[in-house]
């Protein structure tokens, strides 16, 4: 593979900064603590690291509020902090992304302060200012997706400002040439340090309606079915035609794309729209705007087989249609993690965890591990009065909010605080994650850190599970089964769902693949059967290629 195109089936791992690892024993994880454990991410076998936001903010929602582009946070340490992580990284062959927040900044971000000021400053509209309708109420019926109107009212400039999320994000108006030329240069800045790519937050929010429509309400099978939200958020109950996934948005990819080929930056979008399919193969046409993009079709509670073939085989037939490319996860660190969120509510069983790991990374595309899935750490149970984030406490108790992903890193089973900090952690260290600490598993050869760096290891010498087309074929439930194949080569993979024996009629033998890791499956003779144990998996080659 061209080195330009390392990112394609590539498996990135992402790092939720504040807790990952801690160095100075503030309770809060930070860029020296990321360097100091910078092994552990290469010896699981990752190919990246995807860092979320460590840039100067308010900590409002804990980072995805910007208020410098160009300065690291005080808590996560400084520019020279993040060079060394860099250099370190790139010793041990980690490509490093950064979390870019381009559709909105903090409301204490100096472009804000002007904006606000006076309709008549340089910087007066960049952002999505409006007037007030005759009786007073917000220009528009749009949503937040943090609850409430998307719109706040603001005494100085007598205007509504839009926040597609919290209050004290305002979202940045991409219709102002001025201001896509000053995000252009934010860009530039950490391009020009080094960086390998940008994963680009609510990268279709980036524009809205101009003619400021109200969006119509949803049909009732898109409120129930694979949202950004939980179906009980009122955010639900629209169709967000006008507040988001704007086709204007194109032409803007196609200028951050042309600046990020200068440096050899790759760039990965979320897609956070409930038909997400045609975005993301829009956003990713072959050459033109973001390299990959991935969306929430598999972080829902959903998790049946027919479910994952039809979310996955959707957004490959739109991708194949522009030459685009995807990126899964099962988790990351805005929903419960997968341990947890696909159990049914059975306890925890590491046979389960191996499989849904095994399932992501042979799907076609590329796929990002959150920090902790490689241990099979389940959502902590973290109390009212200890909770952090406020999209948590708007919706308690129907909702917990993402405070159960977002738990300190277990490092060391008897360490104080897990080997995570010398002090309080910001947030409470799980006592059902301390027993599958990193240095526990370290030392246990069945476990499952010892099986995600075995599988990642094993999925290296498979290619066609990194790049090769995908075809899936009719199986009950709780069967997954398709093919990954180039025109040279052809694998199938069969996933047993259920804590059940399954079985499963073949169309031809399959001659088992070399070291896939999962054992017990069977052929029963002539009759091409498969029969799978619970959580099994069998990966196969037909005998004609074999």
């Amino acid at each position: 593979m061209d080195s330009k195109d390392w990112w394609r089936g590539a498996v990135i791992y992402q790092i939720y900064p504040r807790s990952f690892m801690d160095s100075n024993g503030d309770g809060i994880g930070d860029l020296p603590g990321i360097t100091s454990r910078l092994e552990h991410v290469a010896g699981l076998g990752a190919d990246a690291i995807w860092i979320s936001p460590f840039f100067r903010s308010p900590m409002k929602d804990f980072g995805y509020d910007v208020s410098d582009y160009r300065s690291v946070d005080p808590i996560f340490g400084t520019l020279d902090d993040f060079d060394r992580l860099l250099a370190k990284a790139h010793g041990l062959g980690l490509k490093i992304i950064i979390d870019q927040v381009l559709s909105h900044t903090s409301d204490q971000h100096a472009w804000f302060a002007e904006s606000r000021a006076s309709r008549d400053n340089p910087k007066a509209d960049w952002y999505v200012w409006a007037d007030a309708k005759a009786d007073g109420t917000p220009p528009t019926n749009w949503l937040s997706v943090f609850g409430g109107s998307a719109w706040q009212w603001d005494s100085r400039r007598r205007q509504y400002y839009l926040h597609s999320f919290l209050t004290e994000q305002p979202d940045l108006n991409f219709h102002c040439p001025a201001l896509r030329e000053a995000l252009l240069g934010e860009v530039r800045f950490w391009c020009e340090r080094g960086v390998d790519g940008f994963r680009f937050d609510a990268c279709n929010h980036q524009f809205h309606d101009a003619q400021l429509r109200d969006n119509p309400p949803a049909q009732r099978e898109a409120i129930d079915g694979v949202s950004t939200v939980r179906a009980d958020n009122p955010y639900a109950m629209q169709q967000h035609l006008y507040d988001k996934s704007q086709p204007e948005n194109l032409l803007f990819l196609e200028r951050l794309r042309a600046l990020l080929d200068t440096h050899d930056a790759v760039a990965l979008g979320e897609v956070g729209d409930e038909n997400a399919p045609p975005v993301m193969a829009q956003y990713t046409e072959r050459g033109k705007r973001l390299h990959l993009a991935y969306s929430f079709s598999l972080l829902t509670a959903e998790n049946s087989a027919l479910h994952l073939r039809t979310q996955v085989e959707t957004l490959d037939k739109a991708l194949e249609k522009t030459g685009g490319w995807g990126c899964l996860a099962v988790s990351n660190h805005d929903v419960p993690r997968v341990a947890t969120r696909w159990s049914g509510g059975d306890a925890a069983d590491h046979r389960r965890d191996r499989l849904w790991l095994a399932v992501l990374l042979s799907l076609r595309g590329s796929a990002s591990i959150y920090q902790g899935e490689e241990l099979g750490l389940p959502e902590a149970d973290v109390p009212f009065e200890l909770l952090q984030d406020p999209y948590g406490r708007a919706f308690w108790p129907e909702f917990k909010g993402r405070d159960g992903c977002r738990t300190p890193m277990p490092w060391q089973t008897d360490g104080l605080h897990g080997g995570f900090s010398t002090g309080a952690p910001w947030l409470p260290l799980a006592d059902t994650h301390r027993p599958l600490a990193v240095d526990r598993q370290t030392a246990d050869e069945q476990s499952m850190l010892a099986f995600s760096r075995a599988l990642l290891a094993w999925r290296r010498g498979q290619p066609l599970l990194r790049t090769g087309r995908m075809r899936f074929f009719d199986a009950p439930e709780p069967l997954l089964w398709f093919a990954r194949e180039d025109d040279k080569a052809s694998l199938q993979a069969v996933f047993n769902l259920s804590a059940e024996p399954a079985s499963l009629t073949l169309a031809e033998p399959l001659a088992p693949l070399a070291g896939h890791l999962f054992t017990g499956a069977k052929q029963a003779g002539d009759t091409l059967t498969l029969q799978l144990p619970p959580y099994g998996a069998y990966f196969g080659e037909p005998l004609s290629a074999a």
